[in-house]
């Protein structure tokens, strides 16, 4: 017969279930239970949703994006773009982006201005000129993509044969052009007003901009080469970069034609009459 003091007998202890009886409204739950925390005991107890996860994480991309498009608006002098700003962490939301947006305000922007420029002449017809946006984009992507392609296959060439240089990979560099097309945004827009030297003077404000961020973000990469291959590629880099102003400016909008004022009444018949030659 096995004695009542036996220290290894199952012995049932009623401390839990007084404290459970003190307070019938307390929540308990047990490893069996499959049930998760509500929301606000969640987050009053110091966890995060999956959806506020999401959310702190699309806040922090979209205040890196507008930190980057400032930095390439407004350039810090000296300041390299990619370790002031992308640190290693490209991306590729605010290239496309401000890719498309510059594509559609350059298409946009050019059928007002011609709309404009020929407003009041009698035997003028508006048409929209859709195709456009297909030759905007073309030219705005390739120079953003290709003309990357080509200067990171050069860096890497250039890097091989002088192993000090600094290097940089392709998603950064299509990262630093992409970003650096945001200051052409409101320029196209002042487009618009059929004005060259307001047209001009935009022109020449943006690609100093733009420019300067190219230039001192790829300026380190190529100082410790040879001064031929460095004015080569500095040169390269602000030419394509006018051109591409000056091209998207002459083809995309019209210059305001001015009208040939003729006194003789007998000389402006005869600028009418089709010639019989």
């Amino acid at each position: 017969m096995a004695s009542t003091n036996d220290p290894f007998q199952f012995q049932e202890f009623e401390e839990a279930g007084n404290l459970l009886e003190a307070d019938r409204n307390a929540t308990t739950i047990t490893i069996e239970d499959d049930i998760t925390l509500p929301e606000k005991q969640r987050q009053a107890a110091g966890f995060l949703s999956d959806r506020d996860e999401e959310d702190i994480l699309a806040s922090d991309d979209k205040t890196e994006v507008k930190e980057r498009i400032i930095g390439s608006v407004l350039p810090w002098p000296g300041k390299n773009f990619i370790h002031l700003y992308l640190r290693r962490n490209p991306d590729l939301y605010g290239p496309f982006w401000i890719c498309t947006t510059l594509v559609f305000a350059i298409a946009i922007s050019g059928n007002i201005s011609n709309f404009l420029v020929h407003l009041g002449k009698p035997n003028y017809k508006y048409t929209p000129e859709f195709q456009k946006v297909t030759i905007a984009a073309t030219a705005i992507f390739s120079y953003a993509w290709f003309v990357p392609l080509a200067l990171w296959g050069f860096l890497l060439w250039r890097n091989n044969k002088i192993m000090n240089l600094v290097s940089y990979s392709f998603m950064e560099i299509v990262c630093v052009y992409g970003y650096s097309l945001s200051i052409y945004i409101p320029a196209v827009v002042l487009w618009i007003l059929p004005f060259e030297w307001l047209r001009w003077c935009t022109i020449v404000v943006a690609l100093c901009l733009s420019g300067s961020v190219l230039v001192m973000t790829f300026w380190p990469a190529v100082r410790e080469d040879h001064p031929k291959v460095i004015i080569g590629i500095m040169s390269a880099i602000v030419v394509l970069n006018v051109l591409l102003a000056v091209g998207c400016k002459t083809y995309f909008f019209s210059k305001p034609e001015k009208e040939l004022q003729v006194d003789n009444p007998v000389a402006a018949e005869i600028t009418k009459a089709p010639s019989t030659t």
